[in-house]
């Protein structure tokens, strides 16, 4: 990225971030607004009882579309050191992205016949919750994982583990040492990278020639189709479809091979790429029909087009309206209302609405990193998800509705003793 592409903004405590003003993929300089959500708060710097009286980091999220290489993305790029050194968001907490991750490795292993002699490479590993699956197999794993917090979590696990950021220079280095990779994995992380070219760069170097790079993310289109705009925030920089991810790719050497749509996350994409100098051996299994024909229904949805995205920002303001109406409505009865789920989504969802504890009782959350803090920019109270029983709420805000299913089944006891939730996306309705 040049200084060119760059301008610089101070918060108003002034701490630096960059506004982009080309895109991040292609360096097209015509970047079209979609919707902004004004001044965040960081999504996931949960607070102390301590921090409550400092005044919070705010940012602009603004978000865009490139008419040249379809990619959607955010304007500023707040540094990935504040974001990602010490995290909140464990992914062994999901039995949904357990169950994601184990059905992906179970087939990966039986498609790419590995064993002892293979390597597994995972960009931001998290704590383990996937190569653990290769581990128990006896295939050989190695995460990269730049929160210390998390990286130290897969360590104490046995989970070799790399405690840095992924980028062309450590793919180099790893290569040099003769670790190149027979599979990559990275899991919602390529969306999060503002190197972007690095890390793809870097992807090409640390994969072997016939090996296989598995990515997910959620899918654009899902995004808009859904009304999913609290999946917006400054962790996500980029919002990708086939067609943006082909084009970022193919700039480094990278085939997309196959494609699948998932409904993890309220709808993603699970892209498969390998070397464009390697046999791209998944074109002969059906994977390029497959590319070919998501790429042709992107192109004729328009995914290069502002008409798709244009009506999103009143779909949300709708969505506004109609959810505080209801809450106003519940709370005008002598109702209580309380929240399941301390995520990034809620952050983006209560600061643009503007709810807080006017309206709401607290949090809960299953994570037992996020219990005990405070939601940023709203202040709620985090409590387990026994705080449900102990308390009995009317009424539950379903805020990782991206587990609703997984959720409701843990809280039975909760809604047969007349607890009822609200899931406000992909559609506002009380359960």
């Amino acid at each position: 990225m040049t200084d060119e592409q760059m301008k610089f903004r101070f918060s108003e405590d002034l701490h630096m971030s960059e506004t982009q003003i080309s895109c991040r993929s292609c360096g097209g300089n015509l970047l079209v607004h979609i919707l902004s959500l004004g001044q965040m708060p960081l999504a996931n710097a949960l607070l102390t009882a301590e921090q409550l009286e400092t005044p919070e980091r705010r940012f602009p999220l603004d978000l865009v579309l490139c008419p040249n290489c379809g990619l959607v993305q955010i304007t500023e790029t707040v540094p990935a050191e504040e974001l990602f050194s010490e995290y909140a968001y464990f992914s062994s907490f999901s039995d949904t992205v357990l169950d994601n991750a184990n059905q992906i490795t179970e087939r990966i292993t039986a498609e790419r016949h590995l064993n002892e002699s293979h390597l597994v490479v995972e960009i931001a590993s998290n704590d383990g919750y996937l190569l653990k699956n290769y581990q128990r197999k006896g295939i050989p794993v190695l995460g990269i994982e730049p929160a210390r917090n998390i990286a130290a979590v897969a360590q104490e696990r046995g989970l070799p583990t790399i405690n840095e950021f992924f980028n062309a220079e450590l793919a180099r280095r790893l290569s040099d040492q003769g670790q190149q990779a027979d599979v990559i994995h990275a899991n919602n992380v390529v969306a999060h990278v503002a190197d972007l070219h690095g890390v793809v760069t870097g992807i090409h170097t640390l994969l072997k020639p016939d090996g296989i790079a598995v990515i997910e993310n959620h899918y654009v289109k899902a995004m808009i189709d859904k009304v999913e705009f609290d999946s917006i925030y400054h962790e996500h920089l980029c919002y990708f479809s086939a067609t943006s991810f082909a084009h970022l790719f193919a700039q480094h050497g990278l085939t997309l091979v196959d494609v699948e749509q998932l409904p993890i996350h309220g709808g993603s994409l699970r892209v498969f790429f390998q070397r464009t100098d390697g046999p791209c051996s998944l074109l002969a299994t059906g994977g390029s029909s497959r590319v070919e024909q998501l790429l042709a229904e992107e192109n004729a949805w328009g995914v290069k087009g502002y008409e798709f995205y244009q009506n999103f920002g009143s779909r949300v303001e709708k969505l506004r309206r109609d959810l505080l109406e209801l809450l106003h409505g519940i709370k005008g009865e002598g109702k209580r209302i309380a929240v399941y789920g301390a995520s990034a989504k809620s952050t983006t969802l209560l600061n643009y609405f503007q709810i807080g504890n006017e309206i709401l009782e607290y949090v809960v959350d299953r994570s037992t990193a996020k219990q005990g803090r405070y939601t940023p920019g709203t202040h709620l109270p985090i409590y387990a998800p026994e705080k449900l029983l102990e308390s009995q709420p009317e009424y539950t805000l379903l805020l990782a509705w991206n587990f609703a299913d997984e959720i409701l089944s843990q809280q039975n006891e909760y809604r047969h003793r007349g607890g009822r939730f609200i899931v406000p996306i992909p559609t506002l309705k009380v359960m």
